[in-house]
């Protein structure tokens, strides 16, 4: 790729970091802005940690329906699309499941209280999650609302849909070659650069280029990693993580450290990549059947792809 012609810009969102390429450098300007102000629509929308946001009002109502923004309308199909695609093993009803395991507050706190906190705290894993059929949303009205005591948490997929959200606005507006990474969830859109986009895989994506890892090449959908590894905190004497698994309201426990996967959209791969570690052994029969580009890595490090995903020895196209 000829870095003359792409401009990159990297800066802080959702507790996280944002990446923004785009192929054509004069119009950078506008395309940040662009991400910035549908990234601060996304953030209103759903997030958990602000006592404004339009999750906290619906999590707060008691069961009483709510009339969501189109935006959030939106964020809220798309996790319940998710959790039908894969039977529930991604579901949006495990907000109780994470404030348990003390995960109520912006992942830099988490962090904090989890090494000055004292031994009484988070009660742990809270049982099987009310499920995603505890979510009654009316496309056409907006009227949403949640039975059976359900609290939403949109974290296995809103990040995913805002980066398929901006590469797509950028590039419809701009008419250029867009790659949006949000927290290592890659969405792509427009004419790609020459060759593709190059797209690094690790456990961590904030990691440097040195750590283990991948580089492969994307041309047009998206690409997710989820990880264990990463978004870890103590409770108690135990270590969690943020994936929950909702038969148990538990963190997953599975054979796969990391697992990444490509996909017609950020949003699908996402959801891939997350059911996988949630369905461990059975994953990668689960993808080849799919037709989906993967590569599950275990907790030695060895590696399993699917579905044409190149080995570690092979920088081709996923």
């Amino acid at each position: 790729m000829n870095t003359e012609t792409i401009a990159t810009d990297t800066f802080g969102v959702f507790g996280t970091t944002a990446v923004l390429v785009i192929t054509a450098p004069e119009m950078a300007e506008r395309a940040r802005a662009i991400a910035d102000e549908l990234l601060a629509e996304v953030d209103l929308a759903c997030s958990r940690f602000r006592p404004d946001s339009e999750l906290t009002r619906l999590n707060a109502a008691s069961g009483a329906p709510v009339i969501a923004s189109p935006i959030f309308a939106s964020l809220l199909a798309a996790a319940l699309r998710a959790a039908q695609l894969t039977g529930g093993d991604v579901d949006p009803t495990c907000g109780t499941a994470l404030t348990a395991l003390g995960y109520d507050r912006d992942f830099g706190e988490v962090e904090t209280a989890a090494r000055t906190s004292a031994a009484a705290g988070p009660v742990g894993a809270v049982g099987p999650v009310p499920g995603w059929r505890s979510v009654q949303l009316e496309p056409g009205s907006g009227r949403v609302q949640l039975t059976h005591e359900a609290q939403l948490d949109l974290g296995a997929t809103a990040k995913a849909w805002a980066s398929d959200r901006c590469a797509e606005q950028i590039a419809d507006e701009l008419e250029c070659g867009v790659l949006v990474s949000l927290g290592g969830d890659v969405a792509v859109a427009g004419p790609p650069p020459p060759g593709g986009w190059r797209v690094r895989v690790t456990d961590d994506q904030a990691a440097p280029d040195s750590a283990p890892g991948q580089t492969v090449t994307i041309v047009s959908g998206g690409l997710a990693t989820s990880s264990t590894t990463i978004r870890r905190w103590a409770l108690g004497s135990q270590q969690v993580h943020h994936i929950i698994n909702p038969a148990t309201g538990g963190p997953a426990t599975s054979c796969w450290r990391t697992v990444s996967v490509a996909a017609g959209s950020c949003t699908d791969a996402n959801t891939a990549s997350t059911a996988a570690i949630i369905r461990g052994a059975a994953a990668p029969d689960w993808l080849h059947d799919l037709g989906l580009p993967a590569r599950l890595v275990r907790h030695d490090g060895t590696a399993v792809t699917t579905a044409g995903w190149p080995t570690d020895n092979d920088p081709g196209a996923a």
